[in-house]
């Protein structure tokens, strides 16, 4: 698939843009985004019974104009699905899923899903332990020639835990001591709070980027140069790029209100079960095991040619 375009459809969520953007660079191929969303709920419902009917109406959902030649459609959301099949059925092109498309018919093309969302298996469906993602140094830190680095990655608060800041306290200083002669990086997110801010701008980072402060994303540098990486359990994403980029062994800071359930809870253990990350207990692991994306995505080109 070395020409050629590809069209992605986008409802406005990063989370689920940057999948299907990921997916176009891993092969290396050039596209164009379309942003859709149905006109209201009610065609959202409608689309789940017209799908299976093998019913098509470009009237459920409005589409931004494009124009020209594509290899084939993707898209990632519930937003995007419908139109994804309708819009590639009218081209005469593939449709690609990212993401189980849950609701829908299962015989897109193909279907890039994750395992924590147990799909079926299928020959039109490849199953990742991670989200999809293109991790892209930019050069935002520098390593010093001789120096040696760990970086933290903290988030925040989610549905599905609480970050407890007297515990992140215990759990940094115990990362402090682990490495006497390495310098720390550190970096926040949208979801990290006032009140974990205060804590972490107590130690002593050589680079530290406060999301509050700098709306900048370190994550690919730190993962390109750093020995360990330490994550809070709260982003999928974080987790993902973690364990698809660079070398470093991968730790895991629990939120203090218990193992995940749900979703991210099977996330975790998978890649606790593979080997990928381990959780920071006052040891450490040497999970420096990572997913080769690039692989695996490359292999799904003759199928869509």
């Amino acid at each position: 698939m070395d020409s050629g375009r590809l069209l992605i459809l986008s409802d406005g969520k990063p989370g689920h843009l940057n999948q299907s953007i990921a997916f176009a660079k891993h092969l290396g191929c050039d596209y164009d985004i379309c942003s859709v969303s149905f006109k209201n709920r009610l065609c959202k419902a409608a689309s789940y019974l017209f799908d299976r009917c093998y019913l098509q109406f470009e009237s459920l959902y409005r589409v931004a104009h494009f124009s020209g030649a594509y290899r084939a459609v993707l898209s990632a959301g519930s937003e995007t699905y419908y139109a994804n099949r309708v819009i590639a059925s009218k081209l005469g092109i593939k449709s690609v899923a990212i993401m189980l498309p849950k609701g829908y018919r299962y015989d897109f093309e193909l279907i890039v899903a994750q395992q924590h969302d147990d799909p079926p298996e299928r020959d039109n469906l490849v199953c990742l332990p991670i989200n999809l993602s293109y991790v892209e140094p930019k050069g935002l830190v520098a390593p010093e020639s001789g120096h040696r680095y760990v970086s933290l990655i903290i988030g925040g608060d989610s549905k599905h835990s609480r970050l407890d800041p007297a515990l992140l306290q215990r759990q940094v200083e115990e990362i402090f001591v682990l490495f006497p002669e390495h310098d720390f990086w550190l970096t926040t997110s949208r979801r990290t709070t006032l009140e974990v801010e205060a804590v972490l701008r107590q130690f002593n980072f050589s680079r530290e980027v406060y999301y509050s402060e700098e709306q900048l994303n370190p994550i690919p540098d730190f993962l390109a140069h750093s020995e360990y990486v330490f994550l809070t359990a709260d982003s999928t994403s974080m987790i993902s790029e973690a364990v698809s980029c660079g070398t470093a062994c991968v730790e895991i800071l629990s939120a203090g209100t218990g193992i995940a359930q749900g979703k991210i809870g099977r996330f975790l253990r998978n890649l606790s079960d593979g080997g990928y990350i381990h959780y920071f207990d006052g040891s450490l692991g040497n999970n420096d095991r990572k997913v080769n994306v690039s692989k695996t995505i490359l292999a799904l080109k003759p199928g869509l040619n």
